[in-house]
C-alpha cells in the first residue's frame, strides 16, 4: 500500500475501517458469526417485508414502518462486519495490502460459488412449483429474483465476517516484538 496515492476518501475510510473502539462487539469468532447471524436474519426480514408489501393489494403502510425500524440495527449489523474484517469489500483494491487483497480475492471466489448454487436451488424451485402447480409462480418471480440480487450482493460481507481473525492478543504482541533474553 502506497500512502502517496491515497486520496482523502481512502485515508478517511481506512481511519474508519481500522477504528478499533467498536473492537468488543467482534472479538470473538462467536461475535463475528452472532453479527453475521443477526445481519441475514434482518435482511430475509426487510425483504420479507418488502415482499408483503408489493405482493398485498391493500399495499398497508405498517411493512414500510417496520422495515424503517429494522435498518438500524441492520446497519450497525453491517458496521460490525466491515470493522471485524477491516473493511475488507469496502476499501478499494488499492488501499488493501497483498494479504488483504489475497483474502478479498478468496472472499468473493467463496461467496460467488455460494451465490451459484443459490441461484441452482431457485431455479430448480420454481421449475417443480411449476410443474406441480402447472404454472409458473409469476407473482413470486420478481420479489424471488431481487431476494437473489440482494443475497448476491451481500454474500461477500457474509462470507467475509465469517472467515476474519481473531486479533492478537497483546501479551502475543509484546512476546512478538520484545527482544529474546537470555534465562
Amino acid at each position: 500500500m502506497t500512502t502517496t496515492h491515497l486520496t482523502r476518501y481512502d485515508r478517511s475510510m481506512l481511519r474508519l475501517m481500522n477504528d478499533r473502539r467498536g473492537q468488543a462487539w467482534y472479538a470473538t469468532a462467536a461475535r463475528r458469526r452472532l453479527a453475521v447471524a443477526a445481519h441475514i436474519t434482518l435482511t430475509v426480514a426487510i425483504g420479507g417485508l418488502m415482499t408483503h408489501f408489493f405482493l398485498t393489494e391493500g399495499e398497508p403502510l405498517w411493512p414500510v414502518a417496520v422495515m424503517a425500524v429494522l435498518l438500524l440495527p441492520w446497519m450497525v449489523a453491517t458496521g460490525v462486519i466491515n470493522g471485524a474484517t477491516r473493511g475488507l469489500l469496502e476499501l478499494r483494491e488499492h488501499v488493501l495490502d497483498e494479504r488483504q487483497s489475497a483474502e478479498r480475492s478468496r472472499v468473493l471466489a467463496r461467496a460467488h460459488r455460494m451465490t451459484t448454487l443459490l441461484l441452482a436451488a431457485v431455479a430448480v424451485s420454481l421449475l417443480i412449483t411449476g410443474g406441480v402447480a402447472g404454472d409458473a409462480p409469476k407473482a413470486y418471480a420478481a420479489p424471488l429474483l431481487i431476494a437473489v440480487l440482494v443475497v448476491h450482493r451481500l454474500m461477500p460481507l457474509w462470507v467475509a465476517g465469517l472467515r476474519a481473525q481473531d486479533e492478537p492478543a497483546e501479551d502475543d504482541v509484546l512476546e512478538a516484538g520484545a527482544p529474546a533474553t537470555a534465562a
